[in-house]
This record gives C-alpha cells, sequence and structure tokens, in this order.
C-alpha cells in the first residue's frame, strides 16, 4: 500500500505541489477524510433512496397512465360514465401525501416538479409525433387511424392537462401540510382525504373549463365537473388503506 509520504513525493516530483508549503491537509485529516468518504459510498447503496426513487416511479408511471388511458369509459351507476383514469390518478395524490409524511414538504414538492416535466416531455413528443407524416407502407396503414385518435393530443386539452396537474398537486402538498399543522402528525387518512378534496376539485374544474369552455354550455360543464370530481375524491378514500402500505415501506427503520 502506497503511503501517505509518498504520495507526498510524488505529487511535488510531478508538479502537483510546486513546494511543500503548497500542499495542505485536510482540515478533517487524512484517514478521517478516507472514513468519511467510505460512509458518503455505503450511504449511497442504503435502501432508502431506492425506496424513494420507487415511489417516484410508481407516481409518474401512474399519472401517464392517468393521461393515456384516460380516454376510455366505462359505464357507471345511474346510466353515466367514468374515465378509466379514476384508477390510477387518485394514487398520483396519495403518493405526494406519503412522500411528504415520512420525507417532508420539500421532497414532495421535488416530486410535483418531477411530474410536471414528465407530462410536459410526453405531451412534447406526442405533439412531434404527431407532426411527422406517416409512411406509406401499407403494413402500418391499420395503425393510422387509431393512432390519430388516441394520440392526437390537442394543445388546449394539453395545456388544460399540465395547469390542471401543477396547480392541483402544489395545492395539495400546502393543504396536506396545513392540515398536519393543525391536527398534528396522527390521522394520517383525514389530512390525507381532506387535502385530496380541495385539490382534487380544483384539478377537475381547471382542466374542465381550461379545456372545455366556450365548447358546452355550463350546465354541461358542471353536470362533468361534480360527478368526476366525486368520483376521484371517493376512489382516494378507498385507497387509504394503501397508503398506509406505502408509509410503512417508506418509513426508515430503527437502526
Amino acid at each position: 500500500m502506497v503511503g501517505i509520504h509518498e504520495l507526498l513525493l510524488h505529487s511535488l516530483g510531478s508538479g502537483t505541489f510546486e513546494t511543500l508549503s503548497d500542499f495542505k491537509m485536510p482540515h478533517c485529516g487524512f484517514f478521517y477524510c478516507l472514513k468519511s468518504k467510505t460512509m458518503e459510498q455505503n450511504q449511497t447503496t442504503n435502501l432508502w433512496p431506492t425506496r424513494l426513487l420507487v415511489a417516484l416511479a410508481v407516481y409518474i408511471t401512474s399519472l401517464i397512465a392517468a393521461n393515456t388511458l384516460g380516454i376510455k369509459l366505462m359505464p357507471f351507476f345511474f346510466g353515466t360514465h367514468l374515465s378509466v383514469a379514476v384508477f390510477s390518478f387518485p394514487v398520483v395524490f396519495l403518493m405526494t401525501d406519503i412522500v411528504g409524511e415520512i420525507y417532508g414538504k420539500r421532497v414532495a414538492r421535488q416530486f410535483v416538479i418531477a411530474g410536471f416535466a414528465s407530462t410536459a416531455l410526453f405531451v412534447f413528443y406526442t405533439i412531434l409525433s404527431n407532426l411527422m407524416p406517416w409512411s406509406g407502407d401499407k403494413a402500418a396503414s391499420w395503425a393510422h387511424a387509431s393512432y390519430d385518435v388516441i394520440f392526437g393530443v390537442t394543445a388546449r386539452i394539453s395545456i388544460a392537462s399540465l395547469l390542471a396537474f401543477v396547480i392541483a398537486e402544489y395545492q395539495d402538498v400546502i393543504a396536506f401540510f396545513f392540515f398536519r399543522k393543525k391536527f398534528g402528525s396522527e390521522h394520517f387518512w383525514i389530512r390525507s382525504n381532506l387535502s385530496n378534496i380541495w385539490s382534487q376539485f380544483l384539478d377537475t374544474v381547471i382542466f374542465t373549463l381550461v379545456a372545455f369552455i366556450g365548447i358546452y354550455p355550463w350546465p354541461t360543464l358542471v353536470a362533468i365537473i361534480f360527478p368526476w370530481w366525486l368520483y376521484k375524491v371517493v376512489m382516494g378514500f378507498l385507497y387509504t388503506p394503501l397508503s398506509y402500505v406505502g408509509l410503512k415501506l417508506l418509513k426508515p427503520r430503527a437502526v
């Protein structure tokens, strides 16, 4: 093993340090710095950052799934119809509550920024792909019409989706920590669902108005907003047990 003196002489000989006075030991001490560096390397293999990345993957996947699969409607009660996005979109808001509960408001906001950036990038790729002309290959002609229908997202719908998401998600984080300040660290399910009620209302109203105002009359807009908001709130409530599973999986273990 090369000693510290040999390293010093090698540095002087190679011109790294012109004189001995140019060489300064770290304030923390040579061996202590080596120990600190080893500790930092060990921390990078810790399970918690990995679990947080898994949570981010679930968050972004649920968000993209809601935006792409939501075009499909399924029959619901009393002759109404419901988007299949109702299964994935509540997970987005629950995930920021779970992450905020354990890692704090700053990390929850970083999740929102990551979600906004990923959605904006996805929309950009979608618009770019739609602008590209189709090839004359007849083998791909069967997908032409279906592709244009599914991914033919208008600029207005894209703007409505991004605007509603970023405002509602930031409000969800703010509301969650507001209720945490009021109720303390207990009763996570109450704080999560109260913030979900408010943020889902904002998301539904903003998206519907930006996307469809001037296209549908006000009675139709109201008929869209309230059932869709209610469905998302109910699904968020039904997902509450899963949020406790998420809390358990993300919470650091006692050393």
